[in-house]
């Protein structure tokens, strides 16, 4: 079978010459599906049988039975049937001509390391040759990274790559462009496990029920083999919220335990025992019943920790097996185990017929701070009663330096972090800690960049365990004078004004950190150039404010529902930026017609921060020139993206931009490539998103046509009206008469 190699998209850092070191971390068979597996972003993938999911290129959109009640149906558009998925939701099928714009799911919830590298190869094909973006992305309020699959029209094993992870679990989004079909038999990931120091794991659920939490007894329920799974349950109810929440294994049964509430509860799973003597735990699973996505949890299984968890890597381990060919889904939960957290925790678990081993690793992040259990949820992707086994429940913490360490870099001199090496705060028995970075006489090991972490001995750990600091540091205000705040933060590089020996001092009792620069020199200017491409946002026509067309029952007109950012153009750095960092923006603009544009503090495209950026652009028939210089408010603290509300007028109009510069202050950094349309870090330098439209690259001459907004309904007097209007209304263009 032929394969397709696409170049490497995106690499936030260097990656050697050595060879890559390969390991399968996430697996999606689609054959194994009757209907969309995932959760749906408006567009439904197909199964027709034929082992695959297929994507019809965008001709189509799809609406649930709640959404269909308030649809209105654009010129062309009719539905041609239903679609059903994985967990029974049944989808309205809207034929949309001309194609849109869509987004799906791949792959969900696969585990990550902070700053990874990562391989996926799909076996896939389309009806026509093409280049489908392909997202990968640990959440919603940051940046993902991109990449491009390039699909031919033969089955191919076709591969791309991503680097700089900013998470402990991502999901592949395909954001296809086109009006192929698109058909995707199975995708696999891959990690390029670089060699690091030794990984030592503690048990926690240990075979002789000793206990190593500091203080605790033994207690016998935390094993996780069945044979002995708790011992004294004197006095445990399972209504009763004081039940001993530290028992190893809890399950659920579609109305077994039922409650107050007519709900059902957990208990302590059900134990039994194999022929050959053998015991595990196991779900007697009931068949789902419950309507739409909350079927996903008629019956569940749970792995306690004997502890909470606040950060740091743990490893899980368990046997399983079903009674069929099944795949599960899984979540973290809080102490009582019904108690929901996240959506995600070890990713998706297939389940065979026969015993399988699992052993995967969890990286404790923000949003995962509390978790005591992982959920199954034994119904996410079939509602058949079916009986899940577990046996030789394991979890394990990773064994970490603990303290406070300094890694250190310069990039420019060719000095890398050395996390495996990070240089232990001292204590100075003043109650402050520090460290020194780089050697006095030795230029060669001057460092400009630093992280801090909270543990050592894992590079994923130390990144996830760093701190961030809310102002940054400066050559023009004495050192001593100069205590900014930190913070805990993900994966958090401080950036240094000098390039030299630093002296870093933390004050863990009030949060406070000091550089002082013990020899060095300051970062020299380097020559920026405006970026030379010229970019053309076709604005379409607005729907009115409420502002502009108050509500008014009696005359059946409804309140105006347009907005400033209905279109949006934005200018994307390379990097993120740190609350405190002053930068410069300029750039050439002028417009078809006048026109205020407001701006924003942006992460990702979309991702609204702050409401103040560079303030107002205000557009003239000539060109003019656009200047401006401002502060990161701590409000838009990792900010990457300016934002340009586009609709502060109503009407259609064409924006032009060019020349554009985005560099620190200082003049030492560009932020944006001066080159060419995408930055180092593969993003897109301009994005805009017009009226009912998605984010996507900026037309470098013009996106689509100016066009009035047809899909709703007007009076005579140009104002949107009701569906329950009466009278003379303009519709797609037409009058019509309704009585």
């Amino acid at each position: 079978m032929k394969k397709i190699f696409t170049l490497l998209a995106l690499l936030t850092c260097f990656i050697g010459a050595k060879a890559a070191n390969w390991q399968q971390v996430a697996e999606i068979n689609f054959s194994q599906y009757t209907g969309y597996p995932h959760y749906v972003m408006g567009y439904v993938p197909e199964f027709f049988g034929d082992g695959s999911m297929t994507d019809l290129g965008g001709s189509f959109s799809y609406k649930t039975d709640e959404e269909m009640e308030t649809y209105e149906f654009k010129e062309g558009e009719s539905e041609v049937g239903t679609v059903a998925t994985q967990q029974g939701v049944t989808y309205h099928k809207i034929e949309v001509p001309g194609g849109t714009w869509h987004q799906y799911f791949t792959v969900t919830g696969f585990p990550t390391e902070i700053d990874g590298h990562y391989k996926v190869v799909a076996l896939v094909k389309a009806s026509e040759a093409c280049t489908v973006p392909m997202q990968m992305r640990w959440s919603w309020s940051e940046n993902p990274v991109n990449a491009e699959a390039s699909i031919g029209t033969d089955w191919a094993e076709v591969e791309w790559e991503y680097s700089g992870i900013g998470g402990s679990k991502c999901d592949l989004i395909a954001q296809p462009n086109t009006a192929a079909t698109i058909q995707w038999q199975w995708i696999k990931v891959y990690e390029d496990k670089a060699e690091t120091r030794p990984t030592t794991w503690q048990e926690w659920l240990t075979n002789d029920g000793k206990s190593i939490i500091p203080g605790e007894a033994t207690n016998s329920k935390w094993m996780g083999d069945a044979e002995t799974p708790w011992g004294n349950l004197a006095g445990v109810t399972f209504n009763d919220q004081t039940q001993n929440y530290l028992i190893c294994a809890w399950g659920k049964e579609r109305e077994v335990n039922m409650n107050a509430d007519g709900g059902w509860d957990p208990f302590p799973a059900t134990i039994e025992q194999e022929s050959n003597g053998n015991h595990y735990y196991i779900v007697h699973g009931k068949a789902a019943t419950t309507e739409g996505d909350a079927a996903a949890w008629d019956n569940q299984f749970w792995i306690q920790s004997p502890k909470e968890w606040t950060g740091g890597t743990c490893q899980i381990s368990f046997r399983y097996k079903a009674s069929k060919n099944v795949t599960v889904a899984t979540q973290c939960h809080k102490q009582n185990p019904s108690d929901y957290l996240i959506w995600h925790a070890i990713g998706d678990i297939a389940f065979t017929t026969e015993w399988q081993t699992f052993t995967g690793k969890m990286n404790i992040d923000s949003d995962m701070v509390g978790t005591w259990s992982i959920a199954f949820q034994l119904n996410q992707n079939d509602k058949e009663a079916i009986d899940f086994y577990f046996d030789d429940l394991s979890w394990q913490s990773m064994v970490l330096d603990e303290g406070w360490f300094v890694a250190a870099q310069n990039k420019t001199a060719g000095l890398e972090y050395d996390f495996d090496n990070a240089i232990e705060f001292t204590d100075n028995g003043d109650g402050t800690l520090s460290a020194t970075v780089g050697t006095k006489g030795d230029e060669s090991s001057w460092v400009d960049e630093v992280m801090i972490s909270t543990v050592r001995g894992d590079n994923a750990s130390f990144k996830g365990s760093t701190i961030n600091i809310d102002a940054p540091i400066t050559l023009d205000v004495p050192f001593d004078e100069q205590w900014p705040n930190y913070a805990p933060a993900t994966n958090k590089s401080i950036k240094l004004p000098a390039s030299g020996v630093w002296k870093i001092t933390l004050d863990t009792g009030f949060g406070a950190v000091n550089f002082e620069l013990i020899e060095g020199k300051a970062k020299e200017t380097v020559v920026i150039n405006p970026n030379p491409t010229e970019i053309t946002v076709n604005a379409l026509e607005r729907q009115p404010t409420a502002a502009e067309q108050p509500a008014d029952e009696e005359a059946g007109i409804a309140e105006g529902t347009g907005q400033p950012w209905d279109n949006q153009f934005w200018i994307v750095a390379g990097r993120t930026l740190s609350a405190g960092e002053a930068v410069t923006v300029k750039f050439k603009y002028r417009a078809d017609k006048p026109a205020k544009a407001s701006t924003q503090c942006h992460g990702a495209p979309g991702s609204y921060l702050h409401w103040a950026a560079i303030g107002d652009v205000n557009f003239t028939e000539e060109w003019q020139d656009f200047s401006n210089t401002f502060t990161v408010a701590s409000e838009a603290d990792g900010m990457k993206s300016i934002a340009f509300n586009l609709a502060e007028i109503k009407d259609a109009n064409n924006y032009y931009i060019k020349d554009v510069i985005w560099q620190l202050e200082d003049g030492t950094e560009s932020l944006i490539s001066q080159t060419g349309t995408t930055n180092d870090d593969g993003s897109d330098i301009f994005m805009s998103k017009i009226v009912g439209g998605a984010v996507e690259p900026a037309g470098i001459e013009s996106v689509v046509d100016n066009k009035k907004v047809s899909n709703v309904t007007y009076n005579l007097a140009g104002q949107r009206v009701s569906k329950g209007y009466k009278g003379i209304v303009i519709k797609n263009g037409s009058k019509y008469i309704v009585k």
